[in-house]
C-alpha cells in the first residue's frame, strides 16, 4: 500500500518536472499532455485514498 502511494507521488512529481522543462523549452502540445497526465494521476490517487479509507485499509 505504501509503495503504491509513494510510487504515484513520485510519478506525479516527475511529470511536473518534465512539464516544467517543456515550459522552459516552449513545447506547448507536450506540456499540455504531461499536465493532463499529472492531473489524471492526482485525481486517481485521491480516489484511491478515498476508497482505501472507505474499505478500512488505512
Amino acid at each position: 500500500m505504501k509503495i503504491v502511494l509513494i510510487g504515484l507521488l513520485l510519478t506525479i512529481m516527475a511529470l511536473l518536472a518534465l512539464a516544467l522543462t517543456q515550459l522552459i523549452r516552449g513545447g506547448s502540445q507536450r506540456l499540455f499532455t504531461l499536465l493532463a497526465w499529472r492531473v489524471g494521476l492526482s485525481i486517481g490517487l485521491f480516489l484511491f485514498l478515498m476508497l482505501s479509507r472507505f474499505m478500512g485499509w488505512i
